[in-house]
């Protein structure tokens, strides 16, 4: 006779088994996001009726557009009243969209090889998982992107170069007694030196590793957009850093001079220094010195974008609680070790969605140069492009094919500073 008093014991787990359709994939996920409430339904029929309305328009036009054509009449003749775009403007007018009507067309790859090496020059910063010896090459890419795209004497990137070196040592000297000295004196150091050498090594009359040299004035197109957007970004950053420490400053001279220059610059519109960049800034130079439009345009957009992120990371030291400050003070650091190691690591993680802001937006008020007939995109299909007789009419290819560059630069940065939150843990840390 069997004992069944004994409890059977399993020896091995039972395997799992699927879940139901309607809690897991697709349908769930269309269920929880589209279908959720009755609202929810009504809003997403009207949606998908609004995308439909849109796709049936545009799809049609886009998929019969022509990209072979020597001008809009010839491109209305092969469409004989059928609905398509004319693409064959972009097919046509390529280089002048991107590199602007003026830059010889020899030296294209002068300009694509310095935007290629962008890339590189920025993954040390962007991705801080690489080794620090690349930001060697970080630091050497704004010498050696001036002379790809402007060409001439080699030697004025170094002299460049040598300023900003003499600037960083000065600031690494003094900016133990106080930040605003080490970097206030870093900047005059840097202008003093590149002044003199300017005068010991004029840029006439110099041959060595010279390459065809190209004005300022013939640069343009989206190149010249990206121009601006990437030196006024990496350019307004470290300054609105120093704007924002200087506003908390216990020393009276630099926290008004930081709060004056932060509250003017934020309460005059943007186009309103373009103009002054175009007409007025050139008599505060030396007289013959003769600084080019850009520069000056670079100087007032760095200042105005300066003076935004200044109050973004403002708002970043303001959200850290003091004992972060007093953490610094207990282990014995100075100001600026305190600043470098504790306070801006935790400020910057927080002004993360700030900064990125003030950037996209950089980026896209850099159009605003057509106002002042610097020939970017946007100036380039207003200007050259419309003017001619063969493309006269033709606005929703050109300025789609704008907005598509500008959008998939700045969906771009915007996914890194999304991917850079997450890896931060900004709301965690």
């Amino acid at each position: 006779m069997t004992d069944r008093s004994v409890a059977f014991v399993r020896t091995e787990t039972l395997p799992e088994l699927p879940p139901p359709p309607n809690a897991a994939g697709p349908t769930k996920w269309i269920k929880d996001n589209l279908f959720a409430t009755p609202a929810n339904s009504v809003l997403t029929v009207l949606a998908i009726l609004a995308i439909y309305l849109i796709l049936s328009g545009a799809l049609p036009w886009m998929l019969n557009g022509i990209w072979t054509s020597p001008s809009l009449a010839v491109c209305r003749e092969i469409l004989d009243g059928t609905t398509g775009a004319c693409f064959a403007v972009l097919t046509e007018r390529w280089n002048q969209l991107l590199f602007g009507f003026q830059y010889p067309t020899d030296l294209y790859w002068r300009p694509g090889l310095a935007f290629t090496l962008l890339f590189f020059a920025a993954a040390p910063v962007l991705f801080f998982d690489l080794p620090r010896k690349l930001l060697i090459f970080t630091a050497l890419y704004p010498f050696i992107a001036y002379w790809l795209i402007w060409g001439g004497s080699i030697f004025g990137p170094l002299l460049a170069l040598v300023s900003i070196a003499a600037g960083v040592v000065f600031y690494q000297k003094f900016v133990t007694q106080s930040f605003a000295l080490g970097f206030f004196g870093g900047v005059v150091t840097f202008f003093v030196v590149l002044t003199i050498g300017g005068y010991i090594i004029p840029d006439t009359e110099i041959t060595e590793g010279a390459m065809r040299s190209v004005p300022s004035r013939d640069l343009g197109g989206f190149m010249l957009n990206m121009m601006l957007g990437v030196t006024c970004v990496s350019l307004s950053l470290p300054i609105g850093i120093a704007l924002a420490l200087g506003r908390q400053s216990s020393m009276p001279i630099i926290k008004y001079v930081c709060v004056i220059f932060i509250e003017f610059v934020r309460g005059v519109p943007l186009i309103t220094l373009l103009f002054v960049a175009n007409v007025m800034l050139g008599y505060f130079f030396p007289p013959g010195s003769g600084v080019d439009l850009f520069l000056r345009v670079v100087i007032m957009i760095t200042m105005f974008s300066a003076a935004y992120i200044a109050e973004v990371i403002r708002g970043g030291l303001a959200a850290l609680p003091k004992g972060q400050y007093e953490a610094g003070d207990s282990l014995g650091l100075d100001y600026a070790q305190s600043m470098r190691l504790i306070i801006l690591p935790q400020a910057l993680k927080i002004s993360i969605p700030g900064i990125v802001n003030v950037s996209v937006g950089l980026f896209k008020d850099t159009t605003l140069v057509s106002v002042i007939s610097m020939f970017d995109l946007v100036g380039m299909i207003r200007g050259p492009i419309l003017a001619s007789i063969e493309w006269q009419g033709v606005y929703w290819e050109l300025f789609g094919f704008a907005a598509l560059l500008f959008f998939v630069t700045c969906y771009g940065i915007s996914q890194y500073s999304q991917w850079l939150e997450r890896r931060l843990a900004t709301d965690h840390r």
